[in-house]
């Protein structure tokens, strides 16, 4: 935790969202082309921001409703879906799971294909995959496609023939660490963490040469005994401890920094790598269950925020960082935005770490408060498991408040639109012993439902008055992520299929579709010749559901195995 002490800023006003990343300084200007053009979807969260929001309004809450099929692509590979498709000029790249097991190039107004990568992938990858087979999709910049890949390789394509211009050995994957998220591509540097934190893994973040995929940096999430803050670990647990930076990151040019969260430490069991209790002190495990605010040039740490110190709940970090200037108590604040696991949504001053609020978004039973003076969570002790100490009822589940699913924020309504989970669990430890490539847990976590009768809500967040504005309830978990655009919506899918466009202002469902399978994936707007489109890719997760019981029998029962993209317009 960043040793400061801070006080929250009180009497929030209205919201205003500056489009980051407006002076080139910093960043990659092929990248910055894309993300301030209307008509593409160049990055992964539309911007260096991850705000989801696209400005087209073509269509918009007036003529939604006319929403029709224009086309589908099938992706050749079922099971867990997840990309977010990129849209540069005329032509969409979208990667499968498996793998991936294919990235393609097709035409983005007709579906025609216009080249297939189909990489080599070991047979052995979905053992040393904690939670699936899935890819999030791919990064572009200057004429190349990057893909990172689950056998721990990164590689560049052109972007014209798919052609495999270099490939990188960033991690290997036989320790139980893979890559499922794209990179993010900063000046002339490509950037990507890794997964494994349920396999003991250290976690890094590295830097390739854009042009070579030499590497040019590398730096560990997790300090070993001998290095600054190494001493926030209880012996030598630092080895296998975890923070893996396993999903996206986003980057502010005007700072030249990047931001990513880390994951869970491991193992579970806090016993091992702490005191086993919450009267933890220092041995809080960093930079694990954190947001790293990192040099884009050389990588160093500038400085961090841990969201839950010393975690006992698996409560990853790792969920994207979203970017704008908010409007606080009369003054305009160069935010960043998070929707932790643990259930709280932090605001963060993202050129100090300043600590600006963190409220709880959906049913939180394992800390009364987070306290932004102290920076640390104001726990209550019976739901924090240790060595003959079980915890009963803790909430959120490990799944967390709001997993993967990626949220987006609207600068017009100044809404946050989240894709969050309620559900509670059981807690109890156990002694575990590492082995390379296995998973490395000590924990029992039986799930526990919630109050309240359900297990999802999409809802629509004021980061400023900290309070819900509308939600729609959902009776599984795990849902797809959002977009929202200037044409007054956002844009959402469930695990039963459901696809759906929604007032952004009072979260009334204007047309809905069902698409076969759970959605996962946030959609995403584009436009070609002069003509809107909305894109989504379907697929439901199938080894999440292990985690969580009944309730994850459920989730498999609600559509089959599925892997596509759909795209939709008005005629």
């Amino acid at each position: 935790m960043a040793k400061l002490k801070y006080a929250l800023l009180a009497g929030a006003a209205a919201v205003s969202c500056l489009m980051l990343g407006m002076a080139s300084a910093g960043a990659n200007d092929s990248v910055l082309k894309g993300a301030q053009d209307p008509n593409e979807w160049a990055v992964y969260g539309k911007d260096y921001a991850n705000t989801r929001f696209s400005p087209l309004k073509s269509i918009n809450t007036g003529n939604v409703s006319h929403l029709t099929l224009a086309y589908s692509f099938s992706l050749g590979s079922l099971r867990s879906n997840e990309a977010t498709p990129l849209v540069i000029g005329d032509t969409m790249y979208v990667s499968t799971s498996w793998g991936p097991k294919y990235v393609y190039a097709i035409d983005a107004a007709t579906g025609a294909r216009k080249w297939t990568y189909e990489p080599e992938i070991p047979d052995d990858v979905l053992q040393y995959a904690c939670c699936d087979v899935n890819n999030r999709g791919v990064a572009y910049a200057d004429g190349k496609i990057f893909v990172g890949r689950l056998d721990g390789k990164l590689v560049a394509l052109d972007a014209q023939s798919g052609k495999e211009l270099w490939k990188a050995d960033v991690i290997d994957y036989t320790q139980g660490a893979v890559i499922t998220s794209p990179p993010l591509v900063v000046k002339d540097k490509v950037i990507t963490g890794f997964g494994g934190g349920e396999y003991g893994v250290r976690g890094s973040l590295q830097a390739y040469d854009v042009n070579t995929g030499k590497q040019v940096w590398k730096t560990y999430t997790v300090p070993l005994k001998d290095e600054p803050n190494g001493d926030s670990w209880k012996g030598d647990s630092a080895e296998h401890g975890g923070g893996a930076a396993w999903l996206v990151g986003s980057y502010d040019p005007k700072t030249n920094t990047v931001f990513w969260g880390t994951s869970n430490p491991g193992p579970w069991n806090t016993a091992v790598r702490s005191t086993g209790n919450g009267d933890f002190g220092k041995l809080t495990n960093l930079y694990t269950a954190s947001t790293l605010a990192l040099d884009a040039d050389s990588g160093k740490i500038k400085w961090w925020v841990q969201g839950t110190p010393a975690d006992a709940w698996d409560f990853d970090g790792v969920n994207e960082l979203v970017l704008a200037d908010l409007k606080m108590d009369g003054e305009t604040v160069p935010a960043m935005m998070k929707a932790d696991r643990n259930g709280f949504f932090f605001v963060t001053n993202r050129e100090t770490g300043k600590i600006l609020s963190a409220e709880k978004f959906v049913p939180t039973t394992w800390a009364e408060k987070w306290d932004v003076a102290t920076g640390r969570a104001v726990e209550d002790p019976d739901k924090r498991a240790g060595p003959g100490h079980p915890a009963k009822g803790a909430c959120p589940n490990l799944i967390g408040g709001k997993n993967w699913q990626p949220m987006s924020y609207n600068p017009e309504t100044g809404l946050v639109y989240i894709p969050s989970n309620n559900l509670c669990m059981d807690w109890s430890v156990s002694e575990p012993k590492y082995k390379r490539g296995v998973m490395y847990l000590g924990g029992e976590f039986p799930p526990v439902l919630p109050p309240g009768g359900y297990l999802g809500e999409l809802m629509a967040w004021d980061p400023v008055k900290h309070e819900k504005k509308w939600g729609i309830k959902e009776d599984l978990p795990f849902n797809g992520g959002t977009l929202t655009t200037a044409g007054n919506l956002v844009f959402a899918g469930n695990l039963h299929g459901d696809f759906q466009a929604i007032d952004a202002t009072d979260g009334k469902v204007l047309w809905q579709k069902n698409l076969g399978s759970g959605v996962g994936a946030g959609p995403i707007t584009y436009s070609v010749g002069g003509k809107q489109y909305v894109a989504v890719v379907v697929g439901r997760t199938v080894s999440l559901a292990a985690f969580v019981g009944d309730v994850g029998t459920k989730m498999l029962n609600a559509t089959p195995e599925g892997g596509a993209v759909f795209v939709f317009s008005v005629d």
